[in-house]
Formats: C-alpha cells, structure tokens, sequence
C-alpha cells in the first residue's frame, strides 16, 4: 500500500510538471507574442520588415499599433508592450524611471535615418526653400497653407517643433492631416499649400503608389545648414542625407524592454543584420548598421 501511495504521488508530480511546461508562454528570439507600438509615419518600412521577419519565423507573433510618437511612449509604460519605433530615445530621467521600475534600463538606439520631406505640388512656383523662409510658414508669419503629418505629437511634428520655431507655436495657417497619405492626397489637388511628410512615403520610385503621386508632386529643396557652398540646396535621399547635406532628416530608433533574450531581440536582431538593414536601404532610408555613419548637422 505504501508503495502505491509513493507511485500515485510521483505520476501526479510529474503531470503538474507537465502540465506547467505546455501552459508556459514560449519566448525567444524566433518565437512568442509580443506587442509593439510604432510611429505612424513609419508604417511602410515596418510592414516590410515584419513581413520577412514572419516569413523567416511563422511562429512569431508580433502585435503592432500605429500611433503617434506620444502615444508610443504611453504605451511603452505599460506592461503589455515591450518594444517602440519613434524618432528619440530615453532621456536620462527615463532611462532612470524604467530602470527603477524594472530594475533594468530598455535598450535604444539608431536603426536608420529618415527625412522630412517638404512636399509641393507640381504645378507650385517656389521649390527652393530656406530654413527660415520653412520656419516663418510654420509661426504663420508667410501665411501659405501648411499642411502637417498627423493630428497629435509625431515624430514629425516634434522635431519641426523643436529645430524650426524654437518655442514658438503653430500659426493658424498649419493644420493636420489625418496621417501621410491623406496630407500626400491634398497636396495633388491644392498647388498652393506645402506639407511636410516622412520621406519614405514619397521617394521611392519602385512602390507602384508612391510613383503615381509622383506625377503630380514632388520634393522641394532645402538649404544645406553643413555645406562649404553657400546658397546650396538639396532634395532629401539617401545620398543627402548620409553626406549631411539635407538639413531636415532624423534618426529611427528602436526601444526595448527585455532584460533576457526574447521576441524583441530577434527582431531587433533581425533589423540590425544585413536582410533587415536592406529593407532599409530598399525603402530609400540610411541604414545606420553597414558602415555608414552620419555627419552631424546643425539640425541632427
């Protein structure tokens, strides 16, 4: 009977085992679910990543949202997501919050650099603008019709914020789109106005959509804050902006809370490396992890 009593026991010890191992959550860098928040003028290039990353690893799970840059920092404070796509990182009183929250501090750091396109229509007479000719449209002392990237705080609208009106507010004649496409839409039917948009979603001459837009706007030029020559302006690309003379790019970062390695790292992984690095590039971004590295502008 004792004998009996010790077997029973060992069978039930070893099913609870087993029943613990089927019901803990797999995670690691090629497998899991995690849940991710990105910048919403980021959304093309991501996608791409995404869809390769899932290809190579059908067992990965990866929940993304498209916000705002604020909104992505909002989420990152809660538990249920664990890695962000904006246009910063964590300032050192962040990095000492999460740090005293998590007992870790996230990783961040740069992936890739992106521009902001100053977007006119075909038909529009000027093309070629200053810095402060750019800022004086954005206080509403050049009262021209300017349309913005998004309806909350974008990394966008953040960084023109910040780099051109130095404090100031939007003047009256700024309002916000509902995201890049509708602001890309109402440049083509209105050669008055300027908008200002992530590069990635007017300079790529193999997306079949974004080469229709084409037809009926384009890229202004900006003058170069970094050149020797003075009076010179550039259009944004991937040569400009890794020579320095676009005044107007900003970096792509990612940030991770993820103290072993997991989901969130391969992906970032997967980025960082050479496939990931080349969807980049293929997006007409600078891809930060293949030997390129950025001059630093008055504007970076």
């Amino acid at each position: 009977m004792r004998n009996y009593i010790i077997i029973v026991g060992f069978a039930v010890f070893f099913m609870a085992c087993n029943t613990t191992k089927v019901n803990t959550p797999t995670d690691t860098p090629s497998e899991g679910v995690i849940h991710i928040s990105v910048e919403e003028s980021f959304k093309p290039f991501i996608e791409e990543q995404l869809k390769v990353f899932k290809s190579s690893f059908p067992n990965a799970v990866i929940n993304v949202s498209y916000k705002s840059e604020i909104e992505c920092l909002k989420d990152f404070a809660k538990d249920s997501t664990r890695m962000i796509f904006i246009t910063r990182g964590l300032n050192k009183s962040e990095q000492a919050t999460y740090k005293n929250q998590l007992g870790y501090a996230p990783t961040f750091g740069i992936l890739a650099y992106n521009a902001i396109a100053v977007l006119i229509n075909k038909k529009a007479k000027d093309s070629v603008f200053t810095l402060k000719q750019l800022g004086n449209k954005l206080k509403g002392l050049d009262p021209q019709e300017v349309v913005m990237d998004g309806n909350n705080l974008t990394g966008i609208i953040r960084f023109l914020k910040d780099s051109l009106l130095k404090e100031q507010g939007f003047g009256q004649n700024v309002h916000a789109a509902k995201g890049s496409e509708e602001a890309i839409s109402y440049i083509k039917y209105h050669p008055n106005a300027i908008a200002f948009v992530g590069m990635n979603w007017v300079g790529d001459t193999y997306d079949a959509k974004q080469v229709e837009n084409q037809k009926l706007v384009k890229t202004a030029l900006v003058e170069c804050t970094l050149c020797i020559e003075k009076g010179y302006f550039s259009q944004p690309s991937p040569s400009t902006i890794s020579k320095g003379q676009y005044s107007l790019s900003l970096p792509i970062y990612y940030i991770l809370k993820e103290n072993a390695p997991g989901l969130g790292s391969g992906l970032l992984n997967f980025m960082s490396l050479e496939r990931g690095q080349l969807i980049f590039r293929r997006s007409f971004l600078v891809p930060t992890k293949m030997g390129f590295q950025k001059r630093k502008g008055l504007l970076s």
